[in-house]
């Protein structure tokens, strides 16, 4: 009984090893040919007739070769066909080390790198890479970094960053105080998407109010329809009606 247990087990090694040997054969010709396949380019090649763990080296080998030529997006790309988190994440750092941190934000989250997100985060802040760091601490859904870049937003009156991290977290009141000192500094535009984005009826109508004694005709009408204020649009529609597009 026991011979017989050895000896399958013996079989099943034999076998597997013939398996590694003809991958490893097949994956050497690929190699020599590999020039040829990278010009026609990754999207052009059919690897369906592989196995799965000969696709996967194969794409990376597509991958390693397109680091070598510098063509990074090209070797990203088979990186996430292959499934190679490690590959990746050296590619981020080869974007971070030249400054592209969009490109390295985008590998380490490809490869749930999240330590790595943190870090690159931390430094576009420290650079002034405001939508950068937007980007990573999104990626790794923290909220209380993304909270503070918003406030030192609001501070420095980059309303558009304020915007978007209040509005992505859902932060209602925030965005309400964005809009309130938008208006203050006449940046009405910003005060109008604050308070639309805040679902902030009374504000708006206020904005309504504001544009209309300024003849901004347009942006009270818009204002008034935001906020249900169906009375006022009217208002504005039937005795200014003349300084409206078209369309409204």
């Amino acid at each position: 009984m026991q011979d017989k247990i050895i000896g399958k087990i013996v079989s099943e090694m034999s076998e597997n090893v013939r398996e590694i040997s003809a991958r490893e054969e097949r994956i050497s010709h690929f190699k020599k040919i590999l020039p040829a396949l990278i010009e026609k380019g990754l999207d052009n090649i059919n690897l369906s007739m592989f196995d799965q763990e000969t696709k996967v080296a194969l794409l990376n080998e597509f991958g390693d070769e397109y680091v070598r030529k510098g063509r990074l997006p090209e070797a990203m790309k088979a990186y996430i066909l292959a499934g190679n988190r490690d590959r990746l994440t050296v590619l981020g750092d080869d974007y971070e080390k030249v400054g592209l941190y969009t490109n390295a934000i985008e590998a380490y989250r490809l490869a749930a790198n999240s330590a790595k997100l943190a870090r690159v985060g931390h430094k576009c802040l420290e650079e002034g890479k405001i939508g950068d760091a937007i980007k990573a601490f999104r990626a790794i859904n923290d909220e209380e970094m993304l909270a503070r870049v918003g406030e030192d937003c609001l501070r420095k009156e980059r309303y558009d960053h304020a915007i978007e991290i209040f509005s992505g977290l859902g932060h209602k009141k925030l965005l309400a105080d964005v809009g309130d000192k938008a208006l203050r500094e006449r940046q009405i535009g910003y005060a109008a998407k604050a308070y639309e984005l805040a679902g902030d009826t009374s504000r708006l109508s206020a904005l309504g109010d504001a544009c209309l004694r300024e003849g901004l005709f347009t942006t009270a009408h818009k204002a008034y329809t935001l906020a249900g204020n169906a009375m006022m649009a009217q208002f504005v529609r039937e005795n200014f009606g003349n300084q409206l597009p078209d369309e409204m």
